[in-house]
């Protein structure tokens, strides 16, 4: 027995020390590889490969803890300290699999684009455009940002819903890439604004956003919304102006305006009352009321719920069968259905606009917002 006592630890002893020397290696070259890559891995990561790299150079956070306005840096220190007392070693370790994640991802996706999938359509970096089968696909592609919408998606959605519009596609797709259809606006637009020029990022918000919304108004062809995860904001409001709403059914549907300090926007004033009656509708755009894709269904902001293993089978087998009616039928028919409305939505749409641009200076809003990320930092 007490031989046994001694052998164990010094076996264990020179494994570790083994351990460390390919963990340092491996750290080493991991920093290399992180300056090679092409592609923004997101905030998020960012902030991990931070964390990490602090804890495995320098130990567990023992720096002082910023004020809780200087986001950047509060991001930073609350990253570093959630590592509590992980080991130098398994830092290092955590740190070099991140990045040869990232690596590979990156890899992946150059060869993708080596070979274009058909009728992708160029001139987009936060969406995938396509068009087959008479389907004009408008995919959000910030998966590691939960398919945020930061100002240049709004921007490239626009450009996309003015081709599909004018393109020989008989019908229009949105969906999501990964695992969210979207989780509404990317609140980094509003963490780098300086005091003085919040009265500016207000009154540029509601320009673009409201010819946002008045793209899905005017849009001509049948649109329908692929909910393919959980969707936040204002993907969510304008699904009332889709002609289909096909969700998966772990997809979830949240509008938590006053959460943050803000006030419906999408339409969603006037329509999300006619769709799912006026109390329901109080219930999700008041009280921030989350509901799920059986809920929404039952509602009607939903067309149909399918189970998510067999979601996308279901819904593009559906569709292409759609597209492949009389182009020009479905159009005027579309038209017809909404016409009577179009003066109506875009009047409603402009007046949340001024309400938006009111509240978004407002200091109520930004306490709002600023607390929001102080709950997020905790979790």
């Amino acid at each position: 027995r007490p031989t046994q006592a001694v052998c164990i630890p010094a076996i264990h002893l020179h494994m570790t020390a083994a351990t460390m020397q390919v963990s340092q290696k491996d750290f080493e070259k991991a920093q290399e590889q992180l300056k090679l890559l092409k592609k923004d891995p997101g905030n998020e990561t960012k902030l991990k490969l931070y964390a990490l790299f602090k804890q495995a150079t320098e130990g567990p956070c023992n720096a002082p803890k910023p004020g809780m306005l200087d986001f950047v840096k509060k991001a930073k220190w609350d990253a570093w300290n959630s590592l509590g007392n992980l080991s130098q070693d398994n830092a290092r370790q955590k740190y070099a699999e991140l990045v040869s994640s990232l690596v590979s991802a990156e890899s992946a996706s150059q060869k993708k684009e080596a070979s274009p999938e058909e009728g992708r359509h160029d001139g987009y970096e936060t969406l995938i455009v396509t068009t087959k089968n008479n389907i004009t696909k408008i995919m959000f592609n910030r998966p590691d940002r939960k398919n945020a919408i930061n100002h240049q998606m709004y921007r490239e959605i626009i450009k996309a819903l003015e081709e599909a519009g004018k393109n020989d596609s008989t019908i229009a797709v949105i969906t999501g890439n990964g695992d969210y259809y979207s989780s509404g606006n990317d609140l980094n637009n509003f963490t780098n604004v300086q005091p003085g020029e919040m009265e500016k990022m207000a009154k540029d918000g509601a320009v673009l956003l409201k010819e946002f919304v008045g793209h899905f108004i005017d849009f001509p062809k049948p649109l329908i919304a692929v909910v393919n995860g959980p969707a936040i904001g204002i993907c969510v409001t304008v699904l009332g102006l889709c002609d289909l709403v096909y969700a998966s059914d772990r997809a979830t549907f949240h509008s938590p305006f006053s959460q943050l300090g803000q006030s419906p926007e999408g339409c969603s004033s006037y329509l999300f009352p006619k769709i799912m009656g006026l109390a329901k509708a109080s219930e999700m755009l008041l009280f921030n009321k989350k509901l799920t894709a059986a809920e929404a269904c039952a509602q009607g902001l939903v067309t149909e719920v399918f189970p998510d293993n067999s979601f996308q089978k279901e819904v593009w087998a559906r569709l292409e069968a759609y597209a492949s009616l009389p182009k020009n039928s479905l159009a005027v028919s579309k038209q017809l259905l909404r016409s009577m409305e179009k003066e109506k939505l875009h009047a409603v749409n402009s007046r949340e606009c001024e309400v938006l641009t009111e509240r978004w200076m407002s200091d109520e809003c930004v306490n709002a917002i600023v607390s929001f990320f102080q709950k997020k930092s905790k979790l």
